[in-house]
């Protein structure tokens, strides 16, 4: 009942920018409690952003003031914006959602993948 979907990965040198979608279906619900999370290689995913149950966003401190979350107004796709990209933020980018108990309760734990999409940053 949930497919996620990433794309707007590439190549692009230090300093540029990139923008990655992610097509959510989550058919019985619409939820504002997506994510994004990385995995460079040889290294443990690690979350990157989140859409929280309220509305309002949370960054990892690597990426604070450089990357921004959203999703569109119908909750059918999530984006991130990435500037001021740096070789370190070379990963496989994956979207992801969790459930959403409403903002008086928050949300649970992530357990929806997309199945990634490369960034690559030189």
């Amino acid at each position: 009942h949930v497919q996620l979907v990433e794309s707007g990965g590439g190549s692009v040198q230090s300093g540029g920018s990139l923008r990655l979608s992610c097509s959510v279906s989550l058919h019985t619900y619409t939820s504002n409690c997506l994510g994004w999370f990385r995995q460079a290689a040889g290294k443990q995913r690690e979350w990157v952003s989140s859409i929280n149950a309220d509305g309002s966003t949370s960054y990892a401190d690597s990426v604070k003031g450089r990357f921004t979350i959203s999703q569109d107004n119908a909750k059918n796709n999530l984006y991130l914006q990435m500037n001021s990209l740096k070789p370190e933020d070379t990963a496989m980018y994956y979207c992801a959602a969790r459930p959403d108990y409403g903002p008086g309760t928050g949300c649970g734990e992530f357990g929806y993948w997309g199945q990634g999409t490369q960034v690559t940053v030189s």
